[in-house]
C-alpha cells in the first residue's frame, strides 16, 4: 500500500467540483490545475478538454461524458460515483467543463456531498456564456448597445411543468441573451421571443465549440436563424447570443481569422520535442494531433559515456546534432560531477538554433553554427575550419545517418560517435491516428526527421484503405532529406521547408494556406 493510502485509510476524503473552462485549455484556472495534481481520483465529461488530464497522471481517470442526451454514466450515478470514491479517502477531482454552478448540475453534486457529511470545495471555471462570445468578437455588454446580460437555459428540466422562463421579461430587458445548449430547441427559443415583441431582425450568433480550433460562428436574424442552422447543420454544442452587440462581431472578431483555424495537424516528432512546434501551430488555430511516432529513451548501459568523459582532453572538438545530444550528455556530465569547466579546452558546434539555444543555456556558446542545418552543410563549413588529423566528438542518439562522421572522416578527421540516448518507437497514440484517419479528419502531417517519417509508416501498416486516405493528406517534410526519405514511400511532399527549423516549417505550412 502506498503511503498516500496509508494516511488516508480510515479517513473520509474530499471532493473538488472543478470548472475546466470552456474547451481551450488555456483558460483552466491555477487552483484548478494544483486541484489536478493532487487529485487520486478525477471524474470527467464530454466538455472538459482532454488534455487537462496530462496534469495528473497520478490519478484514476473516469470518464463520465453527456453528449446531447447519451449518457455515459446518468447523473444519480455520477453522484454515487463521487460519494464511494470520497468515503474511500480519496481526493476527488469532478472537472465539469465551464463552471460548475453554470447550468453545470454542480449545485445538485454539491447537495449530495453535503448529505453524506462529506467535505467539498468549489474551484469556479471560466464558463461558456463569456469565454465563447469573447473569441467570437461579441463583447456581451457595450454601452452603445446594452448595459446588462442574461444566461438562459436552452433546455430546461423537462419534467416542470411549465417553463420558469419570464419571455416577456427578457424582451422587455433589452439584454444580451444567452443560451445555454439550445440549438436543439432553437426553433421554440425563437418563436417565444417573437412571441414576446422581440423585433425578427435582432441580431443572433451560433457560435459552435467555442475557444477550440473547431469553433465556428454563424450569424443571422431572429426571424431567418432557424432556417440558416438547418442549411448550416450547426448542431451542439453551440451557443447562443441574441442581442445587438452582435452586429460589432465583423469589427472585433479576431479568434476566426487565424490562418489555421480548424485544420487538423499531426505532429510526429517525439513529445520531448514537440512542444514548441505544438504551441506554434495552436497559436495560430490549428487543431494539432500529437502522434510521437518515435520516443526518446536512456540508454541502459553508460559505460562507454563515463569513460569518454574521463578522456576529455584527448578531443579537439565537440558536435552537438540535437537537443536531446545536449540534454542526455549533460545529464552524465553531471552524474560524473562536471559541469561547463570540462570542455574548456574543447571547440564546440551545434547543429541548429535549438541546438545553440540547449548549449547558451549549459554555458557554452558554439564556436560553430552552420547557416544550414543538414549535415552536409555541417560538414562542408567544418571543413573549411580545418578538419584533418583532429580528434572529434559526436554525442548523439544511438542509430543516426552517417554522413556527418563519414564525410568528416574521409576528411582526415578521426571520429568518434557516442551514443547518449537512443529512439523507439512510440505505439501510444496508433489507434487515435488510424480513427482520425478512417474520419477522413487529417489535413497535414509532419515531419521532421527521416526517422519519424519511417516510424509512422511502420505504424498506418500496409493496409490498402489506409494507404488510400494517406493520398488526401498533405505531407509536410522539415527539409530535402526529410523529403526524400517520403518519397522512399511512394508520396511527394506537398510542403517543404526552405529554412530547415520548427520556425521555417511553421511558415511553409501557413504560407500554403493564405
Amino acid at each position: 500500500m502506498k503511503d498516500k493510502d496509508k494516511k488516508r485509510e480510515g479517513q473520509k476524503g474530499k471532493v473538488y467540483l472543478i470548472g475546466a473552462g470552456p474547451g481551450d485549455p488555456g483558460l483552466l484556472t491555477l487552483r484548478a490545475k494544483e486541484v489536478l495534481e493532487q487529485a487520486d481520483v478525477v471524474v470527467y465529461d464530454y466538455l472538459a478538454s482532454e488534455e487537462l488530464l496530462t496534469y495528473c497522471p497520478q490519478a484514476e481517470i473516469i470518464y463520465v461524458g453527456k453528449k446531447g442526451g447519451d449518457h455515459t454514466l446518468p447523473q444519480d450515478k455520477i453522484n454515487e460515483l463521487l460519494i464511494q470514491k470520497a468515503l474511500a479517502g480519496k481526493i476527488v477531482a469532478r472537472l465539469k467543463g465551464g463552471d460548475p454552478y453554470v447550468f453545470g448540475r454542480g449545485g445538485e453534486e454539491a447537495e449530495e456531498i453535503v448529505e453524506h457529511g462529506l467535505d467539498f470545495e468549489v474551484v469556479p471555471g471560466v464558463t461558456s456564456a463569456v469565454a465563447a462570445p469573447a473569441y467570437a468578437g461579441i463583447p456581451l455588454t457595450h454601452r452603445r448597445y446594452t448595459s446588462s446580460v442574461s444566461f438562459i437555459t436552452g433546455h430546461e428540466d423537462p419534467k416542470k411543468k411549465e417553463s420558469a422562463i419570464d419571455w416577456q421579461a427578457l424582451v422587455r430587458s433589452r439584454s444580451t441573451l444567452v443560451f445555454f445548449m439550445g440549438v436543439k430547441n432553437l426553433p421554440n427559443i425563437v418563436e417565444n421571443l417573437l412571441a414576446a415583441g422581440m423585433d425578427k431582425d435582432m441580431p443572433v450568433a451560433l457560435v459552435h465549440w467555442g475557444t477550440t480550433c473547431r469553433q465556428k460562428t454563424m450569424v443571422s436574424a431572429l426571424g431567418s436563424v432557424v432556417k440558416e442552422a438547418k442549411e448550416k447543420n450547426f448542431r451542439p454544442p453551440s451557443l447562443i447570443i441574441v442581442g445587438r452587440v452582435v452586429e460589432l462581431k465583423p469589427v472585433l472578431d479576431w479568434f476566426e481569422k487565424r490562418p489555421l483555424l480548424g485544420k487538423k495537424i499531426v505532429i510526429t516528432r517525439a513529445r520531448e520535442q514537440a512542444s514548441a512546434l505544438k504551441a506554434r501551430l495552436r497559436e495560430l488555430g490549428a487543431c494539432v494531433l500529437e502522434c510521437p511516432t518515435i520516443k526518446i529513451v536512456p540508454l541502459k548501459d553508460y559505460t562507454e559515456v563515463h569513460e569518454t568523459l574521463a578522456n576529455l582532453e584527448f578531443f579537439d572538438w565537440l558536435i552537438f546534432t540535437s537537443v536531446n545530444g545536449v540534454k542526455f550528455f549533460w545529464k552524465v556530465l553531471r552524474e560524473a560531477y562536471l559541469d561547463a569547466r570540462a570542455l574548456g579546452g574543447l571547440q564546440v558546434a551545434a547543429i541548429g538554433p535549438a541546438t545553440k539555444e540547449a548549449l547558451i543555456q549549459k554555458g557554452i556558446y558554439p564556436d560553430f553554427v552552420p547557416d544550414k542545418y543538414v549535415a552536409e552543410e555541417v560538414v562542408d563549413g567544418l571543413l573549411k575550419l580545418g578538419m584533418k588529423n583532429k580528434h572529434i566528438l559526436i554525442p548523439r542518439a544511438k542509430e543516426a545517418r552517417e554522413v556527418l562522421p563519414n564525410e568528416l572522416q574521409k576528411a582526415g578527421a578521426r571520429i568518434k560517435v557516442l551514443p547518449v540516448y537512443e529512439t523507439v518507437l512510440a505505439k501510444d497514440k496508433k489507434q487515435e491516428l488510424l480513427d482520425s484517419l478512417k474520419r477522413q479528419e487529417i489535413d497535414l502531417v509532419t515531419f521532421t526527421s527521416s526517422s519519424t517519417v519511417r516510424n509512422f509508416f511502420h505504424l498506418i501498416g500496409k493496409d490498402n484503405k489506409e494507404e488510400d486516405l494517406l493520398r488526401q493528406i498533405k505531407f509536410v517534410s522539415i527539409g530535402p532529406i526529410t523529403s526524400k526519405t517520403i518519397q522512399e514511400y511512394g508520396y511527394k511532399p506537398s510542403i517543404e521547408a526552405q529554412e530547415y527549423t520548427i520556425d521555417g516549417l511553421v511558415k511553409a505550412i501557413v504560407n500554403n494556406f493564405i
